[in-house]
């Protein structure tokens, strides 16, 4: 820990503009970002009795040891640095709402030739339409199958749909009237798209034209007794109308709004918002965040709409931002925020808190939401910042350790009979999960030696690149570098952390006293002897430490021994997710090897066709010869081959995967891939 008083500024330096400020810690990494109408004042809050401070940002300005800032010109431009910036470093200090749960969207790919209605989880992709988020993905596919029948539109796979173009039969849907079945031809690429416009018009809200023109088609087929066409249309207008009845009207004027609540004690926030779209509630969704400093509920709504509504790509703002935003309190800086929602949208945005009617009984709703939300996620254990705190420190005393570990990692070997040998590295920050610093790592040459000899393999790889990054900032003992304008750690191109150049404060390794005395044999070796390590053995859940003759034994209902097995299992996980994915590409490959004048490119292509070897197996000379590049002697090499292996037991199929395994090869209990 750092005393602030060792890099706080000196006095008279500091500009009085608005600005951007960075905390970095001793390794030269973003740990914190903030803005500020003045910078001075605002910097210099951070060096004051520190006794007074949060709490979080007590341990925040103790773990920096360095403070940078960028003049701007407008307070807007201010706010939209600070976004980049938190995007770009991801700081642990600062505030981060995180989804309470994964919410589905119903998701229209118009980048594709033949759009496709799904459901889908996740980010964003460019390209895609989305409507929502619902709470239940059931409720997504009831209200989709409803509208199937007046808008039968393309549900299927990529895979499914190239096989049906293939073979010239549509699936079940185009057999009862719920797809338009472009696969076989039944319609173009430009009929398709129309359907799923009308689709998209429909979802986003327009329902009122559309239930009149089809009103106006049924009495037209009704007056040309074309009575089997009207009583068509008579039925898709209820079943729209059905889909319709399922979004209750909430606000009687058609208002489009986002309206937003919060429910939150000292530690803890929880975030619900409403997606309300011509009156109606079209989705939801929650977020929790850890307060990181004293923020009061008006800063918690600007840190928040910052998050719901920064994006990166610039083409979904009029999609993204409504005309009304609807908060339960109003920013500090709300001119700069409403400004700002402006540029985002293109037009005008009215921020405002609701005072009286039916937006106001909104708001209370979505505010008992919140409410409940928050309850629920205190239940989570592994979640709670003082849970998490007291895991750390008791992890501290178990160890002997002279400060929290808050920052962990932990490997893990993975195989089957040796063959395949992977490993695993995942990070633990403040108790909570960093996957975007998860790494794997593949062994090669070490058959016969055990997990003892890769675990050593893996900490020396790892460490070795520590060393190797550290050494390219000049930073190494005897070097000195105290000219250099970049931090350690730090990629000058780039601005990133190098990907090894951030050291662990504990290291945890899977397994017992072996385990763990290879890793110290590795560190020994490299002369690192400023990082902690202790292993964790399955069976008892015993904690090892280097060189002692017994275990640490903690209390089965220890906070810490709770974060110790999240860890070794996360990279237990992380390992067997790896070695799959390897087994089941040596296996593909495996399958085709030594057929006459079928190579790597024809070996992809010909995957890429079928989608895996079963179908490939099942498939004729004929339709394989028409892949690019695999001429009628290639493909007749590939049916044979691959019928004599069936034969003779050698190419078993995965019937969950369709890939052809061998003998060797278990198809169903993957936990003991160690």
């Amino acid at each position: 820990m750092a005393d602030p008083a060792s890099y706080r500024p000196a006095p008279g330096s500091i500009p009085v503009n608005p600005g951007v400020y960075r905390f970095r810690d001793e390794h030269g990494r973003v740990i914190y970002v903030g803005k500020a109408r003045s910078l001075r004042p605002r910097l210099s809050s951070y060096f004051q009795d520190i006794s007074a401070m949060h709490a979080r940002t007590q341990t925040m300005v103790l773990s920096a040891a360095s403070v940078e800032w960028t003049v701007v010109s407008t307070e807007v431009e201010a706010l939209q640095l600070e976004y980049n910036w938190i995007k770009e470093f991801d700081p642990r200090f600062n505030v981060k709402y995180r989804d309470d749960k994964s919410y589905p969207s119903l998701a229209v790919t118009l980048n594709e030739e033949f759009p496709r209605l799904q459901v889908m989880r996740g980010a964003k992709k460019k390209g895609v339409r989305y409507f929502g988020p619902y709470s239940h993905a059931w409720a997504i596919r009831e209200t989709l199958d409803l509208l199937l029948r007046v808008f039968p539109a393309r549900t299927c796979s990529t895979g499914v749909f190239k096989r049906a173009g293939q073979v010239g039969r549509p699936c079940l849907l185009g057999y009862i009237g719920k797809c338009s079945a472009p696969c076989v031809g039944r319609v173009d690429a430009a009929e398709h798209r129309a359907i799923v416009d009308d689709f998209c018009d429909f979802m986003a809200g327009q329902t009122g034209p559309f239930l009149r023109r089809l009103e106006k088609d049924m009495q037209i087929a009704a007056a040309n007794q074309d009575y089997e066409k009207a009583a068509r249309l008579r039925d898709d207008i209820k079943a729209l109308e059905r889909a319709v009845e399922k979004q209750a009207v909430v606000l009687g004027d058609g208002t489009d709004a986002d309206v937003i609540a919060l429910a939150e004690d000292p530690l803890e926030a929880a975030v619900q918002i409403f997606y309300v779209r011509g009156g109606r509630v079209r989705g939801q969704r929650g977020w929790v965040v850890d307060k990181v400093e004293d923020l009061s509920t008006a800063d918690l709504v600007e840190r928040f709409l910052l998050q719901l509504y920064g994006t990166e790509d610039g083409e979904s703002w009029n999609d993204t931002v409504p005309r009304e935003v609807l908060v339960p309190a109003l920013p500090e800086d709300a001119p700069t925020v409403s400004a700002w929602l402006r540029e985002c949208r293109g037009s005008n945005v009215n921020l405002r808190v609701p005072q009286r009617g039916d937006k106001r009984n909104l708001m209370e709703t979505v505010a008992r939401n919140a409410a409940q939300s928050l309850a629920l996620h205190k239940t989570k254990r592994g979640s709670d910042l003082t849970t998490r705190s007291i895991a750390l420190a008791e992890i501290q005393e178990a160890l002997g350790l002279d400060e929290a570990p808050l920052r962990v990692e932990c490997y893990d070997v993975s195989h089957i009979q040796e063959t395949d040998v992977v490993a695993s590295m995942v990070v633990f920050e403040d108790g909570l999960a960093r996957k975007s610093e998860y790494r794997r790592f593949v062994i090669r040459g070490l058959a016969g030696r055990g997990d003892t000899a890769s675990i050593h393999e893996v900490i020396t790889r790892r460490f070795r690149r520590y060393l190797d990054e550290k050494a390219k900032t000049g930073e190494l003992e005897g070097e000195g570098n105290e000219a250099a304008d970049v931090p350690v750690g730090i990629d000058p191109e780039t601005g990133r952390p190098r990907r090894f150049a951030y050291p662990p404060n504990l290291v945890i390794v899977d397994g017992g006293a072996p385990q763990v005395a290879a890793a110290q044999q590795a560190l020994d070796a490299l002369g690192v002897d400023d990082v902690a390590l202790c292993g964790l053995a399955k069976r008892l859940e015993e904690v090892w430490l280097p060189g002692a003759p017994h275990p640490v034994v903690m209390a089965r209902t220890s906070e810490g021994l709770y974060l110790l097995q999240r860890v070794r299992d996360e990279a237990h996980r992380f390992a067997i997710a790896h070695h799959r994915s390897r087994r089941s590409k040596s296996m593909t490959a495996s399958a085709l090897d030594g057929i006459a004048g079928l190579g790597e490119t024809r070996r992809k292509a010909l995957l890429k066709q079928f989608g895996s070897l079963k179908r490939l197996a099942a498939a004729s000379v004929d339709e394989i010869i028409e892949v690019p590049g695999v001429g009628r002697h290639t493909a007749e090499a590939v049916v044979a081959a691959l019928a004599a292996g069936d034969r003779t037991g050698g190419l078993a199929v995965n019937t969950a995967t369709g890939e052809i395994l061998d003998d060797s090869t278990p198809t169903s209990n993957d936990e003991g891939t160690k």
